[in-house]
């Protein structure tokens, strides 16, 4: 039976990849309906989006309350923060040394249609750091659900995660309940995948129809050269740390996560795939507090593929307006753009957004010139969202190495094929809720081993 349903989720992907050539189709063929297909991808993207809270919720609870140490929870939470600042200065430095190389706004003009276009991306775009870490706070303890803000969840979690590690044996029930509204929420993910298909249509229907071929025959260079700069980045830089640090193939992961990117693509949001990530990290053999900290986590703040898209279009609106930025400015500039892009990863669009905003508070007479960008700002933003989202991939595999808190058998076996992800339920049910107890010690530990025996 197990077989059979991998065989229909087999042909589910075969159909997504079938939508995108017919959505890309239609957008050349139709672009006046195509855009009024819009919704049938917003309406995809906001089913996935409606399961997130929930998906962070659960997990972070269940590996923070099951952890006897309070301690190893801030340790992956700092070594997780400590490598995100590190890599977004990597990628800010690879996006600036392509950016100067390339120089390929130089040949392109200013109208008035297109400033206006820049000035609008800048209303509003913008946030103070006070503003930010307010917002962390919920209003309630349960709007963080409801308005589906990621952060704010992962402060509830977090907070009842601790709570139940204080409880001790009296918040066991509690986690088995949790376990059980985890395995529920995952099935109805599960159920929503299914018309992934007509998301995708959609979704790239419309984005082909709304841009047509002129824009990408104009702005070609700065595209193309965004799309190599993030290739380079995930399988020179990311690839040779996962295999120094974690001795795995990038290729097998990045392999592993294929169905992910594939939606990413079509939907061009990482957060779309974001559940299904929290999965398929504790599939591969990672504990959950290193998943539940680190994946939510890094959708805010490890956004390897926006630093490199606000560094090279910054020098990109820069030339086009014949106003280029010098390097201190180039430097203070993109600073500050990384410290205002938080939470923006998942978002399609936000990268422009914060580029507006980041050029208005420092470079105001280079907002105009935001325009130029406008009409391919999509399929790039799929770029910084595949990005994004194998970054944050790398990451988890890295911090769970670092803290030891990871099965590298396990992590051979799922990568070499032998141990299949469940696409019918997304989590392991040969593991039952009251294991969930059992893995109260410092490592994956004999919890985590019975839980997954069976696999």
């Amino acid at each position: 039976m197990a077989a059979a349903q991998r065989d229909r989720t087999h042909y589910l992907y075969l159909a997504v990849i079938a939508a995108v050539v017919l959505g890309i189709t239609v957008g050349f063929v139709a672009p006046g309906v195509a855009v009024e297909l819009k919704p049938l991808g917003t309406g995809f993207v906001n089913l996935i989006k409606m399961m997130i809270s929930p998906i962070i919720f659960c997990t972070i609870v269940l590996g923070v309350g099951s952890v006897r140490k309070a301690a190893k929870v801030g340790a992956v939470g700092g070594l997780a923060l400590g490598y995100f600042l590190v890599m977004s200065t990597v990628a800010l430095a690879i996006g600036l040394l392509v950016g100067n190389i390339l120089d390929p706004g130089s040949s392109l003009h200013l109208t008035k249609e297109v400033a206006e276009a820049g000035a609008k991306q800048a209303d509003g775009a913008s946030e103070s750091t006070a503003d930010f870490l307010l917002g962390i706070i919920p209003k309630t303890l349960v709007s963080a659900f409801t308005e589906g803000e990621v952060l704010q969840t992962l402060l509830v979690a977090l907070l009842a995660g601790f709570a139940l590690q204080a409880m001790g044996k009296t918040g066991e029930p509690v986690l088995r309940g949790i376990g059980h509204i985890q395995r529920l929420v995952f099935r109805i993910l599960a159920m929503i995948m299914w018309a992934a298909p007509i998301g995708a249509f959609g979704a790239i229907a419309a984005v082909v129809g709304a841009t047509g071929i002129d824009a990408l025959k104009s702005l070609a260079v700065i595209m193309i050269g965004f799309y190599v700069t993030c290739a380079l980045f995930v399988f020179v830089v990311l690839g040779a740390l996962l295999r120094v640090v974690a001795g795995v193939n990038i290729l097998a992961l990045l392999k592993y996560l294929g169905r992910e990117f594939l939606l990413i693509l079509s939907t061009s949001s990482s957060e779309s795939a974001l559940p299904r990530l929290i999965a398929k990290m504790e599939h591969l053999g990672i504990s959950k507090p290193v998943v539940g900290i680190t994946v939510p986590t890094g959708y805010s703040f490890n956004l390897d593929g926006t630093a490199i898209y606000l560094t090279m279009a910054s020098l990109f609106v820069a030339e086009a307006m014949g106003n280029p930025l010098s390097l201190a400015e180039q430097v203070s500039l993109l600073v500050f753009m990384i410290i205002a892009s938080k939470g923006a990863a998942g978002v399609t669009g936000a990268g422009l957004a914060t580029l507006a905003g980041g050029l208005q508070s420092h470079r105001p007479e280079l907002v105009d010139g935001v325009g130029l960008i406008v009409g391919i700002d999509r399929f790039m933003s799929e770029a910084r969202a595949l990005t994004n989202f194998a970054g944050n991939a790398v990451a988890t595999v890295l911090v769970g190495t670092w803290t030891k808190e990871i099965d590298k058998a396990r992590v051979s076996e799922v990568l070499a094929g032998r141990v299949p992800f469940d696409e019918k339920t997304l989590v392991d049910d040969h593991a039952p809720a009251d294991t969930v107890p059992d893995q109260r010690a410092d490592g994956p530990g004999e919890g985590v081993e019975k839980a997954r025996a069976g696999v």
